[in-house]
């Protein structure tokens, strides 16, 4: 009798987008980021000597993954960085127009809340969802 093995089939990691699928992607992205997050979530930059503070919503790539994070600020003098990035969702390529949406916990791991969707349906997603909230 033959033994068995596991075998590696193939997963979602090695999917990447071409280059003008993944300039479009960026494009529908930061379209999003300026004209629905930054006015509902930023509207304005409020300093605080205590505590950090959100300065600016933005989004890159990281492989097949687009992360959208907020860059907060911090202008206490003890302060290990003046600046650092917290991710709160993340578009991962599965196939062209087919994303899988994650969002990022407070313990740092990515859950996935929503499977195969495309892009239009992942950005309304993030758009109206409260767990994708920036700040």
């Amino acid at each position: 009798m033959a033994g068995r093995a596991w075998v590696y089939v193939g997963g979602r990691t090695g999917n990447k987008p071409s280059p003008a699928e993944k300039a479009a992607i960026t494009a529908a992205c930061q379209r999003l980021i300026a004209e629905v997050l930054r006015p509902r979530f930023l509207a304005e930059i409020r300093p605080s000597a205590m505590f950090n503070y959100p300065v600016a919503i933005a989004g890159k790539w990281h492989g097949n993954k687009y992360r959208f994070f907020t860059r907060y600020r911090s202008d206490d003098p003890n302060s290990l960085a003046t600046e650092f990035d917290a991710p709160f969702a993340r578009l991962d390529y599965v196939s062209r127009d087919c994303f899988d949406l994650l969002w990022h916990r407070h313990t740092g791991e990515w859950f996935r809340v929503f499977e195969r969707l495309s892009l239009m349906e992942a950005l309304h997603q993030i758009a109206s969802e409260p767990f994708f909230r920036p700040c």
